[in-house]
């Protein structure tokens, strides 16, 4: 497999090395055996979205947001305008007549939001002198407006005119929009205050769920609809460390911190520190977990499908999972499984170890299937481009192609073949 052919990390012990799984050279199913990379910026790429099936924007600490050709690597437009790092950003579909066409807006922390069209490389609105920079976007294009939210939650049409506002006292809080002819009501609803600490992760599971993970290692389950709590973990380290998870130093703060969550709307998949753990919705359990998946915090995940998923991590890494089930004839790990899930509140303590048939619990094994090593720094986000392969963004200011080598392979002897054609062969 690839090594690190952009850059070196710092020598590991023997100690570091021993504590996630390794994986050998022979990955069969890892199709991601060759790799573009893609320069162009200066400082850390933080964000990726896709705009069609043959584009894709990048985003980071320098400004700049890029579009790429992501069939053939090629940097399409660079639009520049930001003055500070970008904070987020999102795709806006909106109609033309008859044509339809996607436009990005961007959030900086000069306190500004521009309205980009991805085509001509151009800026159709900007909105500056914001009262705070803006922390994340939400796109409602069945309204035609988005929503910014940071210290202050915003409405603004697609024109850029600020429809409603806030002031968000809270990082917690569910806002309901009511829309009328004229004019959008944003009206505080709830704030979430059934976490111990601050939420750290928002996701949405389904048309009637979503789930929160916080700082301390806890994740909720939510009623859309009602605003109730449907379920409650409590990620804890109770469990005995082996020899092989014994850290060097002294642990981080954020190693229990629900860093990222994602869902297909029957699992939600959460990186807790270094680990993973997939939660059924429908049987309101934790199906598998790996308590310490990469060397260092994972930063993204995603679910592929109910078998399948992938993280990266600020080790440089992406991974590929998969769940598997548990031999039968395997003794079910219960004690040291749910000793680290405490079902109920954190403040209970934690009962004796479950009774339940291991089989009627459902528990799975995720094993590793492959290993994207390129990256020389923090890996940040990436996204999936279907048969163009993997967009992966880094703190080395560097963007990775992944792609299906095979595939890329039979692409390229067509192309020799149609060429050999047309001039009448050798």
């Amino acid at each position: 497999m690839l090594r690190w052919i952009l850059g070196g990390r710092d020598a590991q012990s023997s100690v570091e090395k021993r504590q996630v799984l390794c994986i050998g050279e022979e990955q069969p199913k890892n199709w991601f055996t060759e790799l573009q990379v893609l320069k162009g910026h200066f400082d850390i790429v933080r964000f990726l979205v896709q705009i069609d099936d043959f584009r894709c924007a990048s985003a980071g600490d320098d400004g700049l947001v890029l579009v790429w050709n992501v069939e053939t690597g090629e940097r399409l437009q660079e639009l520049r305008g930001h003055s500070q790092q970008i904070t987020a950003i999102a795709t806006f579909a909106c109609s033309d007549g008859p044509l339809r066409r996607t436009l990005l807006i961007s959030a900086s922390s000069d306190r500004s939001l521009s309205l980009w069209d991805p085509d001509s490389g151009n800026r159709v609105q900007m909105v500056s002198d914001l009262q705070s920079s803006v922390k994340c976007l939400l796109v409602l294009e069945r309204l035609g407006i988005f929503v910014s939210g940071g210290e202050e939650v915003c409405v603004w049409s697609k024109d850029f005119h600020l429809q409603s506002h806030r002031q968000n006292h809270s990082d917690t809080a569910i806002y309901r929009l009511t829309a009328t002819d004229s004019t959008i009501t944003l009206s505080e609803l709830r704030r979430l205050s059934d976490h111990q600490d601050q939420i750290r992760a928002l996701i949405n599971v389904n048309d009637g769920l979503f789930a929160s993970g916080s700082h301390a290692g806890e994740l909720i389950l939510w009623d859309a609809v009602e605003w109730n709590v449907l379920a409650y973990e409590h990620i804890l380290w109770e469990e005995p460390c082996s020899q092989a998870e014994i850290r060097m130093g002294s642990s981080k703060p954020s190693e229990m911190s629900v860093q990222h969550l994602s869902s297909n709307g029957r699992l939600v998949l959460a990186a807790v520190g270094s680990g993973l753990y997939v939660y059924s919705v429908l049987s309101r359990t934790v199906v598998a977990y790996r308590k310490v998946a990469h060397d260092s915090n994972v930063l993204h995940t995603v679910l592929l499908s109910d078998s399948e998923l992938m993280s990266c991590s600020e080790d440089g890494s992406v991974r590929m999972w998969e769940l598997q089930d548990l031999p039968l004839q395997a003794e079910p790990a219960s004690a040291g499984f749910f000793g680290m899930w405490n079902f109920g509140r954190s403040s209970k303590p934690a009962g004796p170890p479950s009774k339940k048939n291991p089989e009627l619990l459902n528990l799975k094994t995720l094993e590793l299937t492959g290993d994207l090593i390129g990256h020389s720094g923090p890996v940040q986000m990436f996204v999936g481009l279907q048969e163009n392969g993997l967009l992966t963004c880094s703190a080395d200011h560097l963007l990775i192609l992944w792609k299906n080598g095979e595939r890329q392979s039979r692409q390229r002897s067509l192309a020799l073949f149609r060429k050999l054609e047309q001039n009448g062969g050798l």
